[in-house]
């Protein structure tokens, strides 16, 4: 395995922030080409960045056959748009480094927790916002930043009377019009990725709500959507199984650690690995 830390120095960015990355080697024993990226945005109210939502996740999708990567980006008090900045930043890096790590570079998928699906779904509607390309320094084609696809867990989406207050108080602070703009419903468009959604329905932290209204607005501009609504369980519930447990030990639902397996035929389908024969292996 080849591993690599990837220093984010964007505008703003605090001391910690940086890109750790994942990429299975190439094997003359095995069939594989090229594989898809997944980068990870682990949650935590735009505060720190969960544990649980990191290596654990990239772990689980690795044994599926894609590289892996983990955002640890800035947080509180960092504000809006550094954290953004450093992803469209690190897809940026992972495309121009795509020949090297044989990775596809049509097939970058973000996938966020909570808050950080919240920073996921963030780049998938703004990729092509003035204000991320200068920020970033990108004067030639916006796409080298654009995801292919989202991964969005039980994400924080919404700024209105729905809103997970904490999220949004340090991503925005007292900033009104930031918020209002930052309310991804109203900002998903023809040019968002398609996207793998799922919340459950008893999330008191973080409504459904937020998904619901996110999916809502996928379906308005015709953008492919898988979502799914487990019946119980509450926030934070990264693989719902013991591995990731808190302290707490409130995280496992043995009904929604399933969601990986879908996640998983969602991938294949879109973003499957190249086998060296030139096919899309199943």
């Amino acid at each position: 395995m080849i591993c690599e830390k990837y220093e984010l120095k964007c505008k703003g960015s605090m001391d910690y922030a940086r890109l750790d990355i994942f990429i299975q080697d190439p094997s003359d024993e095995i069939a594989v080409k090229k594989r898809p990226m997944i980068v990870i945005c682990p949650g935590g109210g735009y505060e720190y960045t969960s544990a649980r939502e990191a290596e654990p996740i990239a772990f689980r999708f690795m044994a599926e056959g894609y590289n892996c990567s983990i955002l640890y980006y800035s947080c509180a008090p960092a504000r809006y748009p550094v954290s953004l900045l450093e992803l469209a930043e690190s897809v940026r890096y992972i495309r121009k480094n795509a020949s090297k790590w044989h990775v596809d570079k049509n097939s970058v998928v973000v996938m966020g927790f909570s808050a950080g699906a919240h920073l996921a779904a963030s780049l998938g509607c703004f990729w092509k916002s003035p204000e991320i390309l200068k920020g970033i320094g990108l004067t030639g084609d916006p796409k080298i930043i654009r995801p292919d696809g989202q991964i969005l867990c039980y994400p924080v989406i919404t700024s209105g009377s729905y809103a997970h207050k904490g999220s949004f108080d340090n991503l925005c602070g007292s900033n009104k019009t930031l918020r209002k703009k930052l309310s991804l419903e109203n900002a998903v468009n023809a040019d968002t990725p398609p996207a793998f959604i799922w919340h459950t329905y008893t999330d008191e932290s973080v409504p459904v709500e937020n998904s619901l209204m996110f999916v809502n607005a996928l379906r308005r501009n015709n953008i492919p959507t898988e979502f799914h609504m487990y019946a119980s369980g509450g926030h934070g519930l990264s693989l719902s199984k013991d591995i990731t447990l808190s302290m707490r030990g409130t995280e496992m639902v043995p009904a929604v650690s399933s969601w990986t397996d879908l996640a998983s035929v969602w991938l294949a389908d879109k973003y499957p690995v190249t086998v060296k024969a030139g096919k899309k292996a199943k």
